[in-house]
């Protein structure tokens, strides 16, 4: 008898255990009933580049077929509307979500690039042209307008509170099959992409494919708290990283462009490094931390406060500064006038500068470009840095990288000393420097390349073997 009441036990324990286990994931149903009507698919038609190689996943081949090496990728689907006419321009799909019963739509800024013409389908089947009120690219940020009333909306959360390991789930168009959902956890917050200064963006495990760019990313209580925007991707589909724009940053984004139809972001004027630990030890910080000026522009905020080449920036406007990286966003989000405080470590102490910040100028305003901070070339034993525009003129050189340290290795066995500028390499003319870490990547090794210096004025070339 009482075999029989351990088996009818152990019976019961294993009828209830999935039950229990089915309690403890959340249900998405509710949501995604209430959510899905003001999710709606973008398709564009726009100008297409005769030169590049479309696939059901972008264009990802260049001019001559190469394949373009692993990125953070946008993703929308372009797909040729007719087969038979290949000059016509494609459709590319997308995602949005409609924020006001008026017609008002967030989506991506690649979304709508270049498009001659934006079409909205909505839940209910209508299909509707919209008018771009403005669209940032540094954000990846469009707002759209469609004429019509009494429209669903999304309810809007607040991304500066969600927290690694929330349940969040995202509605979109993948591969044109309108209102998918698919859900996940969120991974980190406030990651910093390659190339992306201005967003600190939601990473995600959230399956996200060509299509589910602009839709929206939903917290548990059906709050939109991201736009996706990105993925790590090597095959161009989903491979379990998803990035999403903070509806925070991209709400301050729609209302600049709603009201004035551009984005004024605040500007610092430095370039700055990231702090290694051989550089943290040098600076005399107990570990690596904060961004490294390694340049003040001239008639800047930061050369107007003070700030001086060689400060370390521990903290902007009390948070703190973990990376290089973490200082762009915060500073762009700064309204242009507005007065900041900025910690810095300067031999060895600490100092808190006020700032006025200024505004970014726009590119048409003669905005300098985006300098990288210096780079370490392990194979050379160089650090190199981009060419500055007032050596091109002094020592007559169209481009090329310029030699900041030389450890040891091969360039040091060349020759190569501080302040040498790189202009070819391999026979390959240097132009940027991702362009040079590519070619010094490609370099044969044990045996001697070409390499063409410009020395004070003086150009000359110098035998390089690469380890």
């Amino acid at each position: 008898m009482k075999a029989i009441k351990i088996n009818l036990f152990l019976v019961f324990a294993c009828l209830l255990t999935p039950l229990v286990n089915a309690a403890a994931l959340p249900d998405f149903t509710e949501l995604v009933e209430d959510a899905s009507p003001a999710v709606v698919n973008i398709s564009t038609v726009q100008k297409q580049d005769s030169q590049a190689l479309s696939t059901p996943f972008g264009q990802f081949h260049g001019p001559n077929g190469e394949e373009i090496p692993e990125i953070f990728r946008h993703f929308f689907r372009e797909i040729p509307q007719f087969r038979d006419r290949p000059h016509r321009a494609p459709r590319s799909l997308g995602s949005g979500f409609i924020i006001s019963h008026d017609g008002y739509i967030l989506t991506n800024h690649h979304v709508i690039k270049d498009a001659d013409q934006v079409m909205v389908r909505l839940n209910d089947r209508r299909e509707l042209e919209a008018e771009v009120v403005g669209s940032d690219e540094r954000t990846d940020v469009a707002l759209l307008k469609i004429d019509a009333d009494d429209l669903p909306v999304v309810r809007l959360g607040r991304s500066s509170q969600l927290k690694v390991g929330e349940w969040v789930l995202a509605i979109g168009s993948p591969f044109g099959f309108d209102h998918s959902v698919t859900a996940g956890i969120v991974s980190a917050t406030e990651r910093a992409l390659a190339n992306e200064n201005y967003v600190p963006f939601i990473q995600t495990d959230v399956a996200i494919n060509p299509g589910n760019s602009g839709g929206p990313l939903f917290n548990l209580k059906g709050e939109v708290v991201g736009i996706n925007s990105q993925i790590y991707t090597r095959s161009g589909g989903f491979m379990g990283l998803s990035f999403a724009i903070p509806i925070d940053v991209a709400l301050e984004v729609s209302e600049q462009l709603k009201g004035q139809g551009f984005v004024e972001r605040g500007w610092l004027g430095v370039l700055i490094q990231e702090v290694n630990r051989d550089l943290a030890e040098s600076f005399g910080l107990k570990k690596p931390a904060g961004a490294l000026v390694a340049k003040v522009m001239p008639d800047s905020p930061a050369a107007a406060a003070g700030i001086q080449e060689g400060d370390i920036i521990l903290s902007f406007n009390d948070h703190d500064v973990v990376l290089s990286s973490d200082l762009p966003p915060l500073v762009g989000r700064i309204k242009p006038g507005d007065t900041a405080e900025v910690e810095v470590i300067r031999e060895g102490r600490r100092k808190t500068l006020d700032v006025t910040i200024g505004r970014l100028p726009n590119d048409e305003e003669g905005q300098p470009p985006i300098q990288k901070p210096p780079v370490e070339t392990s194979r050379l034993g160089v650090v190199v840095a981009p060419l500055p525009e007032e050596l091109k003129d002094k020592w007559n050189v169209r481009s090329g990288v310029i030699v900041e340290r030389v450890e040891e290795g091969a360039g040091a066995r060349a020759g190569l000393v501080r302040g040498d500028v790189i202009t070819m390499l391999n026979g390959e003319r240097v132009e940027t420097l991702d362009q040079f870490q590519r070619i010094v990547s490609e370099l044969p090794g044990g045996r001697s390349v070409p390499l063409r210096v410009v020395r004070r004025g003086n150009p000359m070339f110098i035998a390089l073997k690469p380890e």
